[in-house]
């Protein structure tokens, strides 16, 4: 009886569980759009997003309503970051971002 609950509660963690997915592409006119969403097809709207040069955030905001954001591409090294909280963060660097 024991290891039968053990075992529903793994299967239950792992039901549940959903992994954060982000694709980012160059629109060709000076602008990128990424597009946020879980594995179990849950929305990003309103997932935190950055953009970071080194060190520092110099583009904060949320997904919007379609799971997306567009940004103009900055000048110089970057990352674009999902941060849907711990565990569910993804970092696309800017060179591998392509139309």
């Amino acid at each position: 009886m024991k290891k039968t609950l053990i075992g529903l509660a793994l299967l239950s963690n792992f039901l549940f569980a959903h992994s954060a997915l982000m694709s980012c592409f160059n629109n060709g006119d000076n602008t990128i759009t990424c597009e946020g969403g879980f594995s179990d097809g849950s929305s990003a709207s309103g997932v935190n997003f950055f953009i970071l040069q080194g060190d520092k955030k110099i583009l904060e905001t949320k997904m919007n309503e379609n799971s997306e954001i567009t940004f103009n591409i900055p000048k110089g090294s970057y990352s674009a970051v999902f941060d849907a909280g711990e565990g569910h963060q993804i970092h696309v660097k800017g060179e591998d971002i392509t139309e």
